[in-house]
């Protein structure tokens, strides 16, 4: 399929196409590899450099999806990351959520989760778990 398609978010066969052959690959780790709808860190690896946890969720909308400079898998990856960051902790691992519209070209979503997936890595920050949603054309914020 070019584009993507209501099936994509449904749970079935077309949602776990697309997570193998794009969202696996990109974001591949350990993790991720479980195909949990969670992830399950040990308690040592989350304090080897201090003693309390930081967490935080961050959501981001633009138009156009690509500008100079980045896109909104860049913003994301590096918008999170940073809400970590300020309050002085290390940031290592994220959790990403995707709502896409019915009708996105494939193409597009490629770029945008492999640019992500570099973004993540450039800082050390492994995508651990995610969900993926898809929205009827024309019902989506961009």
């Amino acid at each position: 399929m070019n584009n993507i398609q209501l099936a994509h978010g449904s749970g079935g066969q077309a949602m776990q196409q697309l997570i193998n052959s794009l969202f696996m690959e990109a974001f591949a780790n350990p993790w991720l590899a479980e195909q949990e709808d969670q992830a399950r860190l040990e308690l040592a690896q989350l304090t080897a450099e201090g003693d309390r946890l930081a967490f935080s969720t961050d959501s981001y909308v633009i138009d156009p999806l690509f500008f100079p400079g980045g896109n909104i898998g860049k913003l994301a990856i590096c918008g999170t990351a940073n809400d970590v960051a300020v309050s002085g902790a290390i940031p290592r691992y994220l959790s990403c959520g995707f709502i896409l519209e019915e009708g996105l070209p494939m193409e597009t979503l490629k770029s945008v989760v492999n640019s992500m997936a570099a973004t993540a890595r450039e800082a050390g920050i492994a995508i651990v778990t995610g969900d993926t949603k898809v929205v009827q054309r024309g019902a989506a914020d961009k």
